[in-house]
């Protein structure tokens, strides 16, 4: 067996139960295997930086090309350091299908047969998910929210002088909430698929849900502002609509393959 298949060797089923000791040997490799993923991914993005810089300050160039130019670096290592963190968020990006695989190399032997049908599914639509998140912030939300606190600065009079750190703290932070939030649907229709929560359940709670997901918005926005929270918040609200729009489609058809079994 080479290296490659046994790096991405899943565990062993087995009907003996393991001990605890195995347990956790088990979770260091597959903490290590995305470790190693992750630092990969980082070095790709590292080396690339220049690139990854332009990409991420484009938006910015979109409300006003001068001040893209001109943003200020007031620390020394600014450079290093903000390049590392930028490489880390977009390692993220770069890894998360390895990190789905990863962790579902792990999980995969805990389930049984039916409820394994539902993870490869629900791994590809993650990351589809993720990847629609992300570009959802970067394109139509991400430059609405630049030119609003832009131009809202100037209302009051002020200058916007905004420095490199900020700014790429804000607008990575954003995309890679954005991407997570966008997760939603993957967590709701699995619980549903699993029989963890009910279809009914889901209608009934709506108003609690509103209410959970603007909190989780606020949690998950890179800033405390209302504006931002907003953007954040109703198209993950729209999510869960729709995640109980697609459970209602499906559940009838499991009923009926069910009632036509002998």
């Amino acid at each position: 067996m080479s290296w490659s298949e046994r790096f991405f060797q899943f565990r062993e089923l087995s009907d003996e139960p393991k001990p605890f000791l195995d347990h956790i040997e088990d979770l260091r490799k597959m903490i290590v295997k995305m470790v190693l993923v992750l630092g990969l991914a980082m070095i790709v993005a590292f080396c690339g930086r220049s690139l990854l810089l332009g990409v991420i300050q484009h938006p910015l160039a979109m409300v006003d090309p001068e001040r893209a130019a001109n943003l200020q670096s007031l620390g020394i290592v600014d450079s290093f350091s903000i390049s590392l963190k930028l490489a880390f968020y977009a390692g993220i990006v770069l890894a998360f299908p390895f990190l789905l695989y990863f962790f579902a190399e792990f999980v995969l032997p805990a389930l049984n047969p039916k409820e394994r049908r539902y993870l490869w599914p629900a791994a590809a639509i993650g990351f589809g998910l993720f990847l629609c998140g992300v570009l959802f912030a970067y394109f139509a939300v991400l430059p609405r929210a630049l030119s609003f606190f832009y131009h809202d600065a100037q209302s009051l009079g002020w200058k916007p002088t905004w420095t490199v750190r900020e700014y790429y703290s804000f607008t990575t932070q954003l995309v890679i909430a954005f991407g997570l939030a966008f997760e939603l649907p993957v967590v709701v229709l699995l619980l549903v698929k699993l029989g963890v929560v009910e279809l009914a359940m889901l209608k009934r709670i709506r108003r609690q849900a509103f209410v959970a997901v603007m909190i989780g918005a606020a949690v998950l926005a890179p800033s405390p502002d209302v504006v931002t929270m907003v953007m954040m918040g109703l198209p993950m609200y729209l999510l869960y609509e729709g995640c109980i729009l697609i459970a209602s489609l499906t559940q009838p058809r499991e009923k009926a393959s069910i009632r036509e079994l002998p």
